[in-house]
C-alpha cells in the first residue's frame, strides 16, 4: 500500500476491492464486477423512467410485467439482455450494446 495515502487515512479503491472481492480476473471479483455493472444499468433505467415521469407500474405495463419486477430490474436483479431490450424499446431509447467486440443496436 502507498504509505503516503495510508498516512493520510486513504486506501485506494482497487486495494479495497482486491482485499474484499479478490484480485481482478478471479471468479469472485468477476461476479462482483458483473453485479455492479447490472446495478448501474438498473439505476440508469430508473433515472430515465423518473425523468419521463413514469411510475414503476407505468413502465411495467409498457413491457408487460408487474411493478415488483421493475423494482428488481432497477436494482440489477433478474436483468437479462432481453429485458434490457424490452425496457429500451418501451422507453424509445436509442442505444448500442457492446458484447465481446460485437455491437448490437437496441433501437
Amino acid at each position: 500500500m502507498n504509505t503516503e495515502k495510508k498516512k493520510a487515512g486513504f486506501t485506494p479503491l482497487d486495494e479495497i476491492l482486491n482485499e474484499t472481492f479478490g484480485a481482478k480476473e478471479t471468479p469472485q471479483r468477476a461476479e462482483y464486477d458483473t453485479q455492479t455493472e447490472l446495478w448501474m444499468v438498473g439505476q440508469k433505467i430508473k433515472e430515465i423512467r423518473e425523468a419521463r415521469s413514469l411510475t414503476q407500474e407505468d413502465l411495467g405495463k409498457l413491457i408487460g410485467v408487474q411493478k415488483a419486477q421493475i423494482s428488481k430490474i432497477e436494482n440489477g436483479k433478474n436483468l437479462t439482455i432481453a429485458t434490457i431490450i424490452k425496457v429500451f424499446k418501451a422507453l424509445n431509447l436509442d442505444a448500442k450494446l457492446l458484447l465481446e467486440d460485437v455491437e448490437l443496436s437496441l433501437s
